[in-house]
């Protein structure tokens, strides 16, 4: 379909990369974004920190849906969902009716874990903009917000609210934080680093109901112990997006399912970002971080123009957004085998290297003066893709 534009859906952090990078590369190819929400952009990541910087939901937006069509020459349609694809004919239906397309792209994002036990729908999360603005309208001064997981994204909140004047209560199921991520050790040190500011901890049991008090909730976890606070806050994890996907008779796993060409299973459609899962030489896995993102985009916008290109990913570290216990963490895969090993663990940082049985470095860890050293480590851990 010569004269149908690409298309692409959802005007998060991976739509507008590509659209910048797909605009740089072929200044003539008509592109429409369609996205379910304003068009605004803003950094999600930003989110988790934004309180202690005094930021709200206006202020963390970086440019209007309407300075952002000026600026990429896009035919930005806002506040429009898509309700179905259809690979063979090349065309989308949309509440604003059809759009074909030459080429399309999925950018969905991902969606917070549902919780599942009595009163979870109590709970808010906050995985975009709006989600945000809720949050903040509900978010008074000194207000006690216990939050649910004790991830990147928990960990992070517990330390923004806390910075910001509020009482905060951490609770994992798991028996640490940052479990999957960072040794034990290191989990300790951010622990203590939260208590330090604040925040009481309970690891090793989850909540099992919430209820909705005359004033704030009660939140009985797993263990039989009952806690009290003005807001809940869930940061359980996200999962890809993948439903619309999967209506169109793509191929989904965790996320919807691409090569390293960032190819689905149907012609001429692709994906990027949070909502995908990577499957290359037999496995398969999703990346749902900025610099992966990021890679992806640029790789997509050479093939949308016209050139061949493959993903390559090096080792990729993420910084942990914990002022009180700054971190950089480049955990090896799940299932690599091999041990933490401390090279270094002292009041000013620390230094942790996952060796593999060959002695080779698979992964690392560091926290505080030692996280300028996560280029120098990078450039030694094997890639995530090549």
């Amino acid at each position: 379909m010569p004269h149908a534009p690409v298309v692409i859906v959802g005007a998060g952090l991976a739509g507008y990369t590509l659209a910048k990078e797909l605009r740089k590369l072929a200044p003539e190819q008509p592109i429409t974004l369609i996205t379910a929400d304003s068009g605004a952009l803003y950094s999600k990541p930003m989110l988790s920190n934004a309180l202690a910087q005094g930021q709200t939901a206006p202020t963390l937006v970086q440019a209007t849906a309407l300075a952002q069509a000026e600026k990429l020459q896009l035919d930005l349609r806002p506040n429009c969902s898509v309700s179905a694809i259809y690979p063979q004919q090349h065309r989308l239906e949309t509440e604003s009716g059809e759009l074909p397309y030459a080429q399309l792209v999925l950018a969905l994002g991902a969606r917070p874990r549902q919780l599942d036990f009595p009163g979870a729908e109590l709970a808010l999360s906050v995985n975009n903009l709006d989600d945000y603005a809720r949050f903040r309208a509900r978010l008074t001064p000194g207000a006690h917000v216990l939050i649910l997981g004790a991830g990147l994204v928990g960990c992070e909140f517990a330390n923004d609210l806390a910075a910001s004047g509020h009482a905060v209560t951490l609770v994992e199921a798991g028996e640490r934080a940052l479990q999957h991520m960072a040794p034990a050790s290191l989990s300790l040190r951010l622990q203590n680093s939260l208590q330090s500011i604040g925040v009481q901890c309970h690891f090793g049991s989850g909540a099992r109901e919430i209820k909705q008090l005359e004033h704030g909730y009660a939140v009985s976890l797993g263990n039989g112990c009952h806690l009290n606070a003005d807001l809940v806050l869930s940061a359980t994890g996200l999962i890809p997006e993948t439903a619309l996907a999967k209506s169109a008779g793509l191929a989904v796993g965790q996320g919807i399912l691409v090569n390293d060409q960032l190819c689905t299973s149907a012609a001429d459609i692709y994906a990027l970002g949070d909502c995908v899962e990577l499957g290359v030489s037999g496995s398969s896995q999703v990346l749902p971080y900025v610099l992966p993102l990021m890679q992806q985009a640029r790789v997509l916008a050479s093939i949308l123009s016209g050139t061949p290109s493959r993903l390559s990913l090096p080792a990729l570290p993420v910084a942990v957004k914990t002022p009180a216990c700054p971190m950089v963490l480049c955990p090896p895969d799940r299932n690599a085998p091999g041990d933490w090993h401390c090279e270094r663990d002292d009041s000013l940082g620390a230094i942790h290297h996952f060796l593999g049985r060959d002695g080779g470095l698979l992964g690392f860890a560091l926290a505080g003066d030692a996280c300028g050293q996560r280029r120098q480590l990078a450039g030694r851990a094997p890639a995530l893709l090549e």
